[in-house]
């Protein structure tokens, strides 16, 4: 079933519950949509792009921030039969002039967030767009866009005539760029489809749950989550902010029974929580069932907490990527807490196989590169042959990612491939180093890198941010890493922010330019 039969389903069956909900704790605001709200506005929205002659196979560029209208935007899209083309809300114009004319976009959705990088490459986007919608406030809207509510008026509420199948195209996703320049990821209406039933069969929804959408919805994994969500009907709520506060008034207010934190976020709530700034019984949460964190590698030490605060949630982390139609292609299980540390095992309807450099099965317990095959692997790489080429091999999905498998089954992420640090001969994998610093209490987050070095071609240099109000030594840090082994213990000590991106994860490139000049 595609992902818009299931809207129109939930229309069906729950038409006037609410579906969405949407918290802005800066400007005190909340405002909601019932299904037949959400259904209609993307029915209505679908038939504007018609009328503006984007026709099925187009392509519509996506670029707004985290608003209850994202989603009803992103259905509208796809219920065009045109292609979505989410964009990070952190591209700047150049990007955003290089992802829109790689995609060919015919039109653009964008918020009030984004007029100037908008206005400042109108001339470029000129080239292939020919529909401006702004989304924001009227006062605020460029006079060559069309407003999004006067495009919503006056437009059927029923679904357009365009017929829908599986294998057409849904979505180019680009991909967060920590390794490089962003490539796009080009998915099918069955990928997404897919991704529901992955989700759900992971983590159980059912009608009454509520999850709490926090990470940017133009990234696959936010947005996937909440798709198990979708498939029964659930309502979600989208929160403009990731304070702890913010968050855990969220859950208490609106009843949330699921909530996926990126890793600074779970630290940020300890933080608080340990510093007397957050006390839990200000809060109704005995309705929170489920905690779980992607996107990134967790640290075990930041999971024991987490249980030792919140004895009675159940945790879970899922391993996934863009390629591979986001969360889910490794999947601990929330059954599986005694091996918190690992991703998991092969995720529902997924292979999963560890190679050497050769493609030869490696030893269980021995590092090698994780491969995945399953119905979430994209379709290519758009308008890219070369590296479909060397990233999807046999149907098996080349991810990039070095890891081992234990004698019970569980695969171990050790670390990106290119972010190995080789010193006098010896592959250094940083993941395990950060693991390793973050479970020293006075730590708030820790990065990894390789400096050149001329006798040992690199050493490790960490990068530390310590928690608020927390005084720490590079002797200190050196004195704790002793419990290293000798070729992994740092050489290098560095206080400073550890850049993340959207996704929680450490932005390498950015570690070694700010703090290696590399």
């Amino acid at each position: 079933m595609l992902i818009t039969e299931m809207l129109a389903r939930n229309f069906r069956r729950y038409g006037e519950e609410t579906a969405l909900i949407e918290r802005d704790p800066a400007a005190g605001k909340r405002s909601s949509l019932t299904w037949k709200e959400f259904y209609h506005q993307s029915n209505q929205l679908a038939n504007s792009l018609g009328a503006n002659g984007i026709k099925k196979g187009d392509r519509v560029v996506l670029l707004m921030m985290n608003c209850i209208e994202w989603l009803p935007v992103y259905f509208g899209i796809l219920r065009a039969g045109a292609i979505a083309v989410p964009l990070n809300f952190r591209f700047q114009s150049e990007d955003i002039e290089r992802c829109t004319q790689l995609s060919g976009a015919n039109a653009i959705i964008f918020g009030e967030e984004f007029i100037d990088r908008i206005i400042e490459s109108e001339s470029v986007l000129d080239q292939t767009i020919h529909t401006y919608l702004f989304v924001g406030e009227l006062g605020k809207k460029p006079a060559f866009a069309t407003w999004y509510q006067d495009a919503l008026t006056g437009n059927s509420v029923d679904e357009p005539d365009v017929a829908l199948d599986l294998l057409d195209g849904a979505g180019i996703y680009f991909t967060s760029g920590t390794t490089g320049r962003p490539k796009g990821v080009f998915l099918q209406h069955r990928h997404l489809a897919f991704s529901c039933y992955v989700e759900n069969r992971h983590h159980n929804q059912v009608h009454e749950d509520n999850f709490l959408c926090i990470p940017p919805l133009y990234h696959t994994g936010a947005k996937m989550h909440w798709f198990g969500n979708l498939i029964v009907g659930a309502k979600s709520v989208i929160l403009k902010g990731s304070s702890p506060k913010a968050i855990l008034e969220s859950v208490s207010e609106e009843r949330a029974t699921i909530v996926w934190l990126l890793v600074p976020w779970a630290y940020d709530i300890l933080v608080a929580i340990e510093n007397n700034e957050i006390n839990l019984n200000d809060y109704h949460l005995d309705q929170w069932r489920l905690m779980h964190i992607g996107a990134q590698p967790v640290p075990p030490s930041l999971i024991q907490k987490w249980k030792q605060t919140f004895p009675n949630h159940q945790y879970d982390t899922n391993y996934g990527l863009t390629e591979a139609t986001g969360p889910g292609c490794v999947h601990l299980g929330v059954e599986n807490y005694h091996k918190v540390g690992a991703i998991g095992v092969p995720g529902f309807d997924w292979e999963c196989r560890i190679m050497d450099e050769n493609m030869n099965p490696v030893t269980l317990g021995s590092p090698g590169e994780l491969l995945v095959k399953g119905s979430g692997v994209m379709k290519e790489y758009y308008k890219n042959p070369e590296a479909t080429a060397q990233t999807i091999r046999n149907r098996w999905l080349h991810t990039g990612d070095i890891a081992r498998m234990d004698e019970d089954g569980f695969i171990w992420l050790i670390d990106r491939k290119k972010d190995i640090i080789i010193s006098g001969g010896e592959n250094i994998f940083p993941n395990e180093i950060e693991n390793f610093l973050m479970s020293n209490d006075k730590i708030l987050d820790a990065g990894v890198i390789g400096i050149p070095d001329t006798r040992l071609g690199e050493i490790v240099a960490v990068v530390i941010s310590l928690k608020p109000g927390i005084k720490m030594s590079e002797d200190e840090i050196i004195k704790f890493c002793e419990a290293l082994p000798r070729y992994k213990r740092p050489r290098k000590v560095i206080f400073g922010e550890v850049p993340r991106n959207l996704t929680g994860k450490i932005e390498k490139p950015k570690l070694r330019q700010r703090y290696a000049k590399i």
